[in-house]
């Protein structure tokens, strides 16, 4: 296990005992768990990040610290848009949609203006940050 996985597999467990709330460098900033099937191996994989909440959808920002691809997650969600979505002691169905064009830049605005540390990742990366809209799925 990598060191990064081993840091994702501590906080996922902080974030399930504690319902959503955890300590560290991630301590108050809005978090959720999500699930994604691997693209690859169709193996669920579950990853902690940060979210921004706009109206009745909550966002995921594929930032990746500004490195220059994508992270696994969103690799997964492109290839299999269901995903399921933990945050506080509630878990649901989602379907994840990229954001593009006009709605995409308006979005990245709001988070930035938000979280202007989003715009050090863009600085650091020549790919565009995706912003991906999380949408409860009817039960």
């Amino acid at each position: 296990m990598t060191e990064q996985q081993e840091y994702n597999r501590k906080l996922i467990e902080e974030f399930r005992a504690a319902r959503g709330t955890v300590g560290g460098p991630l301590a108050g900033r809005p978090l959720v768990l999500l699930t994604t099937i691997g693209a690859r191996s169709g193996q669920p994989r579950t990853t902690p990040m940060m979210y921004v909440r706009n109206n009745e959808h909550l966002l995921v920002i594929a930032s990746n610290l500004g490195a220059p691809a994508h992270p696994d997650w969103y690799h997964n969600l492109v290839a299999n848009p269901n995903v399921t979505v933990e945050i506080g002691d509630e878990t649901f169905a989602s379907n994840a949609v990229v954001m593009a064009g006009a709605e995409r830049q308006r979005l990245w605005t709001e988070i930035t203006e938000a979280y202007p540390f989003f715009n050090e990742h863009q600085a650091k990366t020549k790919r565009q940050i995706p912003v991906v809209a999380l949408e409860r799925q009817n039960s």
